[in-house]
Order: C-alpha cells, then sequence, then structure tokens
C-alpha cells in the first residue's frame, strides 16, 4: 500500500514506477497492490502512523499492522521486494523468471530420476509422488507438473523432454494470453530440471 498526498511531490513523482509494480503483478491473485490517498482517509493515515509521504507499507497475509518498507524505490526494487516477501517469481516485465516453478526439495530427485534406467524410472517415480504429495499451496500446483512430466518421460521416453520445451517455445513466441504465458513458463522451466 502507498499512502500519498495529492500534494506531494516525491509522490508524483513515483506514481509511474508504483503503476509498472502494480502492472508487473496483475496476475498474481494474492498480490493486491494499492494506493491510498491519505488527505481524504485521515482516519487510516492515522491509523497506521503514517506522518510523511510517500510511505510504502507491506501487508502480509495475517498482519494487519504492516510492516513499513524501506528498501530502493526503483522498479526492480520494488519487485525483488514482493518477489521475496510473497513467494512470487516475477520480472519487472510481469512476466515469470526462469525460477518460477522450481521444487528446490525435489532437485535431487529429478536428477536421481533422469540419470536411471528405465526399469529404475518408475520406483524413483513412486518416491517423487510421495515427495509432491507433502507439499502445499503453489508448491504443490507445481509439484504435479513435476509428476505429469515424470510420467509423460515414462510412457514417450528421453525424447519428450527436449520435444516439449521446443514446443513451448513456440506457443510461446506466438501472442498469446497472460495466464497462458505463464502457465507455459511454468512448465517449461521445471522441464528444464528434467534436461
Amino acid at each position: 500500500m502507498l499512502p500519498f498526498s495529492v500534494r506531494c511531490g516525491h509522490c508524483k513523482s513515483l506514481a509511474p514506477t508504483y503503476e509498472k509494480v502494480a502492472t508487473a503483478f496483475k496476475s498474481e491473485g494474492d498480490v493486491v497492490i494499492a494506493n491510498l490517498d491519505a488527505d481524504k482517509y485521515k482516519d487510516l493515515a492515522k491509523k497506521y502512523g503514517i506522518s510523511g509521504f510517500p510511505t510504502l507499507k507491506f501487508f502480509p497475509r495475517n498482519n494487519k499492522e504492516g510492516l513499513d518498507y524501506d528498501s530502493g524505490r526503483k522498479l526492480d526494487d520494488f519487485v525483488s521486494f514482493i518477489d521475496e516477501k510473497c513467494g512470487t517469481s516475477r520480472g519487472a516485465n510481469g512476466q515469470l523468471t526462469p525460477e518460477a516453478g522450481i521444487i528446490e526439495s525435489l532437485k535431487d530427485i529429478v536428477e536421481e530420476f533422469v540419470s536411471a534406467t528405465d526399469d529404475e524410472k518408475k520406483a524413483i517415480f513412486n518416491r517423487l509422488e510421495e515427495e509432491v504429495a507433502k507439499l502445499e499451496g503453489s508448491a504443490a500446483r507445481n509439484g504435479k507438473i513435476y509428476t505429469k512430466i515424470a510420467n509423460k518421460c515414462l510412457e514417450k521416453g528421453t525424447d519428450y523432454v527436449k520435444n516439449e520445451t521446443e514446443r513451448l517455445e513456440r506457443l510461446l513466441s506466438k501472442a498469446i494470453s497472460a495466464a497462458k504465458a505463464d502457465e507455459f513458463t511454468l512448465k517449461k522451466n521445471i522441464l528444464s530440471t528434467f534436461a
């Protein structure tokens, strides 16, 4: 949240950057970027102890008091802060980063799966499913992509990862919706762990 005053020059100069931040995270359903006219809503400004402008506050899901933001005022600073605090992986352009969807706790088992013989892969796949079942939230959703990819590798062989990556790159080079771009980018990122 950005409390601002319409009379504040710093607020006016920060506004274009703040709009870019909002645009970068518009596809994230759990991230809300908002601003507040503290001249108009003096009661809220007082409630949150806002005396200078612009004041930047971060409100995690279960924190109604908010946290003061005191990092840099450039677009990349804001995006990095939000990515870190919210568990997102967005770039300043709003697109998912190459790290989006990657689950570090699955790295070793995927490496084991990739280097295993065909006979060994089924047992490792079962362990992968067990590990994915332990995940929560967005990691659980992304974990399902891991198991789908591993299953396709079992069905179609080692060329599946290369062929599917090429297919996704072709789709991503076309005009597609932001939601589809996110979906395809997540899958492509996760496929890279199987390469």
